[in-house]
């Protein structure tokens, strides 16, 4: 202790170390500010992040080196060589592409880069059990590969049942790919992924090769891989909101029952999942994968399905233009179900807009938070929906963790998107949309039963709250945009 004061009692003393140190960290706040303006997407960030710099360089600088510096040009190359430039072009000559719902849904398939593929087999998995289930059946069907993404994993009961899988198939010849992320899996033991390493498994954070972007672990807390997918044999593929943990059972004492939805995805769709998991693996890793297709994709079913992969390398924003665009189109419902509701200005005008449109409009939030900042702003957010018109429900059998849409009886999208700016602007995040009958029958159910069960929060229900959680409310909503 005395060494450390003794330390800083010289540095202190030492007018040159003292102006070094306020000197680089002011260049560095001009560095920063500079690519703020370059690369800036939001005013209202940009100018909160160039106060903050020009005031208190120290420790503006650090904080903006953790959370605003976005570094994805590599990513952004990754894409341009990963082969979506020709999925259209070979969805046609595979005669699986959907003519009709890539012109209806142009802006989807425009934005996605990725078409519409006719042909599939879904299924809606409501809840844990059923969904890791069927994940875990698939995985043991699995003959050449298995590449499976999650942005937590548990060293749990459940955790350690998905590694004894992963660890067979590996056993057994098949190539298995496992990519987690830093953050999300920031407390998992480094002893669980060197088990599977040891085993035959390939895997990988996703901040592997960028060692820059971690401190300590990782330092880039803001920019996270929110998807969850399961890919084997490039055929069937899972994705929906599940993580890899116990809590995702049912069994958490704290949450108890855990409301969620997968889709198990048959069907040449699943080839686009497979483009974006090697999109992913060869940023993270550098290694670019390559188990080609040895047949010509079969009919499965009649589903019509389109993956839209988004995240911070978009060339533009994706994840935004697409939810935008989906609840423009509403007449009649729409229907959204998010555990963070947390909309920007333009969501919010879109909501908005179709109220006044007479379209119904409803929107489910969890009734108990596991956040609670991210929750509160939820419930301030939700007061104002009220005003305009939008029935707002509160879930109360356990924790709400769905992300679904539904618009008419027209298109549907189930994934890993929540409906705020984390999820439309920072992480990387995937969709499923979906535009045959079926599937949306099937949503629609799905929603109708969770709406039944579910507490509407009224214009009442705000009044009663003390005005002391309204304010705390109220000032969580307007950290909206890093929630």
């Amino acid at each position: 202790m005395a060494t450390a004061l003794s330390w800083l009692e010289f540095i202190f003393q030492n007018r040159l170390i003292v102006a070094a140190f306020f000197a680089f960290f002011y260049v560095a706040a001009v560095i920063c500010a500079v690519r703020e303006i370059m690369y800036s997407r939001t005013s209202q960030g940009s100018i909160a992040w160039l106060i903050c710099l020009a005031l208190v360089p120290f420790p503006a600088v650090i904080l903006y080196a953790i959370f605003g510096w976005k570094l994805f040009d590599d990513y952004a190359a990754v894409q341009s060589h990963s082969g979506r430039a020709s999925r259209i072009a070979r969805a046609h000559d595979l005669a699986l592409i959907d003519d009709a719902a890539n012109e209806d849904w142009k802006v989807l398939a425009a934005v996605s880069q990725m078409p519409f593929i006719a042909g599939n087999s879904t299924e809606l998995l409501i809840d844990g059990k059923a969904t890791f289930a069927s994940i875990f059946d698939g995985i043991s069907r699995a003959e050449r590969v298995v590449y499976a993404q999650f942005y937590i994993i548990r060293d749990d009961r459940l955790g350690q049942e998905f590694a004894e899988r992963l660890i067979e198939r590996a056993t057994a010849g098949v190539d298995v790919y496992l990519l987690y992320d830093d953050v999300g899996c920031f407390r998992t033991p480094k002893a669980y992924f060197k088990r599977l390493t040891d085993a035959g498994v390939r895997v990988s954070s996703f901040n592997e090769r960028h060692k820059m972007l971690r401190l300590f672990g990782p330092a880039r807390l803001n920019y996270r891989n929110h998807r969850k997918l399961v890919l084997i044999d490039g055929t069937e593929a899972w994705i929906g909101g599940h993580n890899v943990g116990v809590e995702y059972l049912g069994e958490d004492t704290r949450f108890g029952p855990w409301r969620d939805t997968h889709v198990h995805l048959i069907g040449a769709a699943a080839v686009s999942c497979a483009l974006m998991f090697r999109e992913d693996w060869e940023w993270a890793t550098g290694e670019r994968l390559n188990h080609p297709i040895t047949e010509a994709p079969k009919r499965a079913g009649d589903e019509t399905v389109l993956i839209m992969p988004s995240g911070p390398a978009d060339r533009i924003e994706e994840c935004s233009i697409a939810f935008s665009e989906v609840i423009s189109r509403a007449r009649k419902r729409l229907w959204l179900v998010s555990p963070y509701f947390v909309p920007d200005t333009d969501m919010q005008t879109a909501l908005y807009a179709a109220a006044l449109r007479g379209v119904d409009v409803r929107v489910l939030i969890p009734e108990q938070p596991d956040h609670l900042i991210v929750w509160m702003a939820s419930i301030s957010h939700a007061g104002h929906m009220l005003s305009h018109g939008i029935a707002v429900y509160r879930y109360p059998a356990g924790f709400l963790h769905e992300k679904v849409i539904l618009v008419d009886d027209e298109i549907a999208g189930v994934g890993t998107v929540n409906f705020d700016n984390r999820s439309f602007a920072i992480n990387f995040e995937v969709t499923m949309w979906f535009t045959g009958e079926k599937m949306i029958a099937d949503v629609a159910q799905m929603l109708e039963t969770d709406f039944d069960v579910a507490t509407p929060f009224t214009a009442e229900n705000r009044k009663m709250v003390a005005p002391w959680r309204r304010f705390i409310s109220e000032t969580a909503r307007l950290f909206s945009p890093i929630l």
